[in-house]
């Protein structure tokens, strides 16, 4: 019938005679170019078959052994660092915040002491910090009798401020710098000014040794803090960092006393990382309120959103926009809030799966500080004269602090892949030709006949499936012992 017809021309015209496919197969053993197949073919001695099948076999198993090996390393996503020392001409000068540490005026906090614990609660979500008990009723009272009360306004207002009388001397590259050369921040110290900060053209240097020089008068007599809370230095604390980003004081800030001068050494350090799983950056993370990544700025903003879906509200010291939160907000929703943020584990930092992982580009500032007492005693009759003080005062109030780089020249940190896929496909490759003499050729040939073969078994197969119900239903025309013998032989 019309099905006989069908599996006859399949059979003459896709399926190859036996004597053909075993020419195919030998032919195939002959001229591939995965060598000593052939050899294990051709020759008629047994004892040469054996040699050449026992040193193909294990030239492949060393090829395998070799090739798995590389690919566990890759998958391992190991990596390499490689650190450069580039040397330039002249050098973008990082921005410096400088805070007095003695935060508010001492006339505005004399008979407000609680100031000092309820701007501890609101920079508590930069750094964190626990209210002890016997504060809570205190507090409590003066939250209720003063609900309208901003302490945003009152720091700046009666909190370090920054004037001629504050900076005494201000120098940058050989030329002055004013107080209005330095922006405004709020830091866990109140008010901060911030030099050099990123709304400005860029400051280079282009000579080592010179930089920012400053002299400060902290006025200890006019500001003042609360030593029961652990504030008990006098002097300037200050941080270095890039431009584009905030200024963090959390476990970074360097201090200079009162009477000491400070000579800073700087140098640039470039970080670059590696992406996920090779490092543990994700270079497609933005933030919505700042220019550049980095885990500060990323804190801040998840902070802020967690705030602000709990509280309806925003600190005003962190970014975003909002509605302001009030002192009553600020004590009875928003320190919670930052110490369930920290309990729960919201706001990780460090690697890929935390909510702000290390930047892919980082840039840091290493400091390298040394000490002296400032002035000798004509420098301190010279200041006395100048200032009007006595020598006690300058010694006292006088914090000189300079800041240069080191020299003119940046390192760069960067991790690199320690294996490409380019480098893995060059060491499978030379694993195969050294012990197969294999080539992509030759895996095309492999593939060719296993394809060839596996097409041919198909056809067979589907050929020999309509007689499979006559194997358990014998007929009268069931073929005799035989006719079964010949078609197998044929087969």
């Amino acid at each position: 019938g019309i099905l006989e017809k069908i599996r006859l021309y399949f059979i003459k015209k896709l399926l190859p005679p036996l004597e053909d496919r075993r020419k195919y197969h030998q032919e195939f053993a002959s001229s591939t170019s995965f060598h000593g197949v052939h050899n294990i073919v051709q020759t008629q001695s047994k004892t040469r078959k054996v040699l050449w099948l026992l040193v193909v076999v294990g030239c492949l198993a060393i090829a395998i052994w070799q090739i798995c090996g590389r690919f566990i390393y890759y998958f391992s996503w190991p990596t390499t660092t490689t650190v450069v020392i580039q040397y330039v001409e002249n050098i973008k000068f990082p921005a410096v915040t400088f805070c007095n540490l003695n935060r508010f005026q001492a006339h505005a906090v004399s008979n407000l002491k609680i100031i000092f614990l309820i701007w501890n609660i609101v920079s508590g979500v930069l750094q964190k910090f626990a209210v002890q008990d016997k504060y809570s009723q205190e507090l409590n009272d003066f939250l209720l009798g003063n609900q309208n009360f901003s302490i945003k306004e009152f720091t700046k207002k009666n909190g370090f401020y920054l004037n001629s009388s504050t900076l005494l001397e201000c120098e940058f590259f050989g030329k002055p710098c004013y107080p209005q050369d330095f922006e405004h921040v709020f830091t866990e110290y109140g008010n901060c000014f911030t030099f050099n900060h990123n709304d400005l053209p860029a400051r280079k240097v282009s000579l080592s040794g010179r930089g920012l020089h400053l002299l400060f008068d902290v006025q200890q007599e006019q500001f003042t803090d609360e030593p029961a809370l652990g504030y008990t230095d006098a002097g300037i604390t200050f941080v270095i960092h890039s431009p584009k980003e905030l200024p963090r004081f959390d476990g970074l800030g360097l201090l200079t006393p009162v009477g000491m001068h400070a000579q800073v050494a700087i140098r640039q350090l470039k970080s670059i990382i590696q992406e996920y799983p090779w490092g543990e950056c994700k270079p497609d993370i933005k933030l919505q309120y700042h220019k550049i990544y980095s885990t500060n700025g990323c804190l801040r903003e998840c902070k802020a959103r967690y705030i602000q879906d709990w509280c309806g509200c925003l600190p005003f010291i962190l970014p975003g926009n909002g509605t302001e939160c009030d002192l009553l907000k600020f004590y009875n929703c928003v320190y919670p809030a930052v110490y369930d943020i920290e309990i729960k584990g919201l706001c990780t930092v460090g690697t890929h799966n935390s909510t702000c992982p290390a930047p892919c580009e980082e840039t840091d500032y290493p400091t390298t500080v040394t000490y002296s007492s400032f002035g000798g005693e004509k420098a301190i009759k010279y200041f006395s004269a100048k200032l009007k003080k006595s020598p006690e005062y300058i010694r006292q109030n006088l914090v000189r602090i300079d800041i240069k780089y080191h020299d003119l020249s940046y390192k760069i940190t960067q991790q690199q892949k320690a294996l490409t896929i380019s480098e893995l496909l060059a060491d499978v490759g030379g694993q195969l030709g050294l012990f197969c003499g294999a080539s992509m050729i030759t895996i095309i040939e492999l593939l060719e006949y296993i394809f060839t073969n596996f097409c041919w078994m198909c056809i067979f197969l589907l050929l020999k499936a309509p007689e499979m119900p006559q194997w358990n239903n014998p007929s009268q025309n069931q073929p005799t012992h035989k006719e079964k013998k010949k078609g197998i032989q044929e087969c």
